[in-house]
């Protein structure tokens, strides 16, 4: 640049009014190429803005504070009289009050953070025809390279500007709420200082208890959950004059992005909301009842941390004994089975300060979503009702009774589980042979042909804890029952009985045809006569000739193929010297 040249810039540049900062490049350069000035001495502060960023939300005025870096050479020959690099350490000042040498004063006029000026100043704006300390001469035109690295004024406040929204926001962050969110610090300039995303943890801490800097106190007051703002402290409402650490200057403004993760006070209750009640509850879980539900737990800004869905199994607990969270506890009173609720647990009502490993942080809230599939308490007996009854009903089902009975067994959430349609057939049981759990036994007793009932049957009269087949683990079970056909049966252990007195003499009665002895053919005509005329009923459910076989070995005691009079007498236990007659 000529002296010339350089006078018509700084003229001009001093008459612009402030716009934006590319206008006014555009503007200057236009002018320093097509306008000639004679040539003579410098006039006024020649300013060269050779790197302007493209966004530029704020100007220097007179009083701002500034922060900068810069390098002071010569105009003659170059050479280096000054250096704030050099140093390590930015220059800090007011502008236009005089605290800056009045060329530095009038350069710095308009600057934005990070642009980049060579401001040449003019021996009377500068220090003159006497110098300064021996290290600047009279009469020295002086050269500073200028970064702009902060502004700020006494007049500024903390600056909020919200990134993202959550769409729905139920509670805002208050004084005295405790918060835990992620951030990135960085400078002004937008130099990065501190980052809770690389420690891979949030921060956290109370509000408005002194526990943060001023400004950040202010700044994170009314955030949601899953809210993202951009927070600018002032240096007066962060460290001021002493900065932290190496990382953040003295008179530094500070630039926080921040997503609020959580919010919560120490006095907050459980918050419950009740998504689903099925329509006929007519009971709810209590104290010492045992429930299997299954869960979604998240943290308050949705992310994941557990499911029972993903382990495809029931979590299965007794209700306020202490086996889970307190906030789980209390809240798992009052449920009926096949309720959905949404449960917002404090974190001193879950894992506290201490959080659990990898998985729960520090003081985080939790939040479960919640499904009753079914609870039972262990002092339930098995509760029947009856759907239909027949007419008449002449004979009900009791024990070794032969039954036939059409069945559906479902989860308490409605889930088929098996069903006697599967099969070709109705099922088959003698009832007091152990042959169906005891539940199932027990809503099959007393029952007509042609009755239906409904039975729940809790896991101590099912499967118990361990389940089987399809049947889960303390799963409460719900059947449909129908009795199809019933065989009036004989007790245990015998495979015949009288429906009344037998014949006074029963060999006589047995013998037929008067020989005095009765082969297998008679003694088998003999008993299906019995059956026939009502007298008396074989085992049911067993091929009537192997039963009426099987009773004549025992009758025939010598085993000779026939019964004679003495093997139908009475013989005596030895041991017990009890009477029993055989048949």
């Amino acid at each position: 640049y000529t002296d010339s040249l350089l006078c018509s810039s700084a003229l001009l540049h001093s008459r612009l009014p402030q716009m934006d900062p590319t206008v006014t490049l555009v503007l200057l350069l236009s002018v320093v190429v097509t306008v000639t000035c004679t040539t003579g001495p410098l006039v006024d502060v020649v300013v060269d803005r050779y790197d302007i960023p493209k966004v530029c939300p704020r100007e220097v005025q007179t009083e701002d504070f500034v922060r900068y870096h810069f390098n002071g050479t010569f105009h003659a020959d170059g050479k280096k009289f000054d250096s704030s690099h050099d140093r390590g350490k930015a220059f800090i000042s007011q502008v236009g009050l005089g605290r800056l040498i009045t060329g530095m004063d009038r350069g710095l006029q308009g600057m934005c953070v990070n642009e980049r000026r060579r401001v040449t100043v003019p021996p009377h704006l500068a220090y003159g025809s006497v110098g300064t300390g021996g290290v600047i001469p009279p009469d020295a035109v002086l050269v500073f390279d200028v970064l702009l690295l902060d502004i700020w004024s006494t007049e500024d406040k903390v600056q909020i500007r919200t990134l993202v929204k959550p769409p729905s926001c139920k509670r805002k962050a208050a004084a005295s709420d405790y918060v835990r969110y992620h951030y990135n610090g960085t400078l002004l300039s937008g130099a990065a200082f501190d980052s809770s995303y690389s420690r891979n943890t949030t921060y956290d801490t109370y509000l408005g208890q002194g526990y943060l800097i001023k400004g950040m106190d202010e700044g994170l007051l009314g955030m949601c959950v899953g809210e993202r703002r951009l927070i600018i402290v002032p240096p007066f409402l962060a460290y001021g004059e002493n900065g932290s650490g190496t990382k953040i200057p003295p008179q530094a403004t500070l630039v926080f992005e921040v997503l609020m993760i959580d919010v919560f006070n120490p006095k907050d209750d459980l918050i419950v909301e009740v998504k689903k009640v099925p329509k006929g509850c007519t009971r709810r879980t209590v104290i010492g009842d045992y429930i299997r539900y299954h869960y979604n737990g998240t943290f308050q800004d949705g992310t994941a941390f557990d499911s029972s869905y993903e382990r495809n199994s029931t979590y299965n607990t007794y209700i306020g004994m202490g086996y889970v969270i307190q906030g789980m506890d209390k809240a798992l009173q009052g449920l009926c089975i096949g309720e959905k609720r949404r449960i917002i647990v404090p974190p001193h009502m879950a894992y506290g300060e201490d959080g659990v490993g990898d998985l729960i942080p520090s003081s985080a809230v939790l939040v479960f979503d919640i499904h009753v599939i079914d609870f039972h308490n262990p002092k339930d007996l098995v509760q029947i009702k009856v759907t239909h009854k027949p007419q008449e009903c002449n004979m009900t089902s009791e024990a070794d009774d032969l039954i036939q009975y059409r069945y559906n067994c479902s989860m308490m959430d409605g889930t088929l589980l098996y069903s006697s349609d599967h099969y070709d057939s109705p099922s088959i049981t003698t009832l007091g042979e152990n042959k169906v759990i005891p539940g199932l036994e027990k809503g099959l007793l007393g029952m007509c042909v042609g009755e239906r009932r409904e039975a729940v049957v809790p896991p101590h009269w099912g499967h118990g804890e361990n389940g089987a087949g399809e049947v889960p683990g303390s799963a409460v079970l719900f059947f449909e029952l129908e009795l199809v056909d019933l065989q009036k049966g004989v007790p245990e252990g015998f495979m015949f009985v009288w429906l009344g007195d037998g014949p006074d003499e029963l060999f006589p009665a047995m013998d037929l045809n008067s020989n005095k002895e009765v082969p297998l053919e008679e003694f088998s005509a003999f008993i299906m006569l019995q059956v026939k005329e009502g007298k008396g009923r074989l085992r049911p459910g067993l091929d009537a000739d192997s039963t009426i076989k099987d009773m004549f070995n025992k009758q025939d005691r010598n085993r000779d193929g026939k019964i004679i009079e003495d093997e139908v007498k009475p013989k005596v236990d030895e041991e017990s010297e009890t009477r029993r007659d055989e048949l």
